[in-house]
């Protein structure tokens, strides 16, 4: 009977469930809507619905541990959620390796290890073990979507900070960014400008046309030739750029690995950051390498097997 780590990724509006083998092979996924609006217990119900599909169909499977990457600032060390968006209803004070536990010992899998962890952390844990940062100790991934948020690799492992907010890079104020407001209510921080929805704000503060209805249409007309379109783009890139040139020098990391939707505009969102980047970065960093992440929405189940193959490897 092989054994496997059952790890989740659980995002805002899908969650997606794989079964990872000790070599850190994926050897079958299975993904479902989040129920986020609907409270943890339909959450939680989505998390053993998914369990159940990947056993049916991997029946010689022993699951030794569980790996979660979620929404959301989590206590690891109680595998607690302690705040999150409103997007997932009453989902702080949830103790979600607590309940997942209970719930997977209900459906046969025995009381095993259960790890939480924020999913970029996940992401940062992925990227790090086995994807663009794999053989460096000292990482920083950050990841550019819907918001922006960064996992920090030192010596290997995640670090989450005295109140469980290591990483929360969008929160760092950023200059150009003054006249948007961020998601946790106060102006000028990297998110407000630098995020997907933070660049198309920006160009519709710049007399962007209205009917552009996101950031991916913002590129396609940047991509035409619109010049409020490539403004806005240009200066959203470049303000991740010159972050990731402060966090560069507060942490000296091996290198900094760069994923999330956003990054999917090419180059165009690319050479902008970068030029940022190589402009405010100091003369002895010069040479830290900005690598594109590998492992696209896999990550955070890479990551989470990471971590759950790491509390088999502890209990042995």
């Amino acid at each position: 009977m092989a054994d496997v780590v059952l790890t989740y990724d659980v995002g805002g509006t899908k969650t997606a469930a794989a079964l990872v083998d000790a070599d850190h092979t994926i050897l079958d996924t299975v993904v479902a809507p989040t129920p986020a609006a609907d409270g943890p217990d339909a959450v939680i119900a989505t998390i053993v619905d998914l369990a159940s599909t990947l056993r049916g169909r991997t029946e010689t499977a022993r699951i030794r541990a569980v790996g979660i990457g979620t929404a959301g600032v989590v206590d690891v060390s109680r595998g607690e959620i302690i705040s999150a968006t409103d997007t997932f209803t009453g989902w702080p004070g949830t103790r979600l390796a607590d309940r997942v536990r209970d719930e997977l010992a209900r459906l046969g899998v025995g009381a095993v290890p259960v790890d939480v962890q924020n999913d970029v952390d996940a992401c940062a844990l992925g990227e790090a073990r086995h994807g663009a940062a794999r053989g460096a100790s000292n990482v920083v991934v950050v990841a550019v979507g819907t918001g922006v948020g960064a996992g920090v690799v030192v010596d290997g492992r995640v670090i989450r900070g005295a109140r469980h907010v290591a990483g929360e890079i969008g929160h760092l104020p950023i200059a150009g960014a003054d006249h948007l407001r961020c998601p946790c209510g106060r102006p000028g921080h990297l998110e407000a400008l630098g995020s997907g929805i933070g660049m198309h704000r920006h160009y519709l503060s710049l007399g962007g046309d209205p009917g552009v209805a996101d950031a991916r249409g913002l590129a396609a007309r940047a991509a035409a030739g619109d010049a409020t379109a490539e403004r806005a783009l240009e200066e959203s890139a470049a303000a991740v750029g010159r972050a990731l040139a402060g966090v560069a020098t507060l942490l000296d990391p091996e290198c900094i690995v760069v994923t999330g939707g956003v990054t999917g505009i090419g180059e165009a969102w690319w050479l902008p950051m970068q030029r940022a980047f190589r402009r405010e970065v100091i003369d002895v960093l010069a040479g830290l390498p900005l690598r594109r992440g590998e492992l696209g929405g896999e990550a955070q189940l890479y990551g989470a097997a990471a971590a759950a193959w790491d509390r088999v490897d502890g209990e042995s």
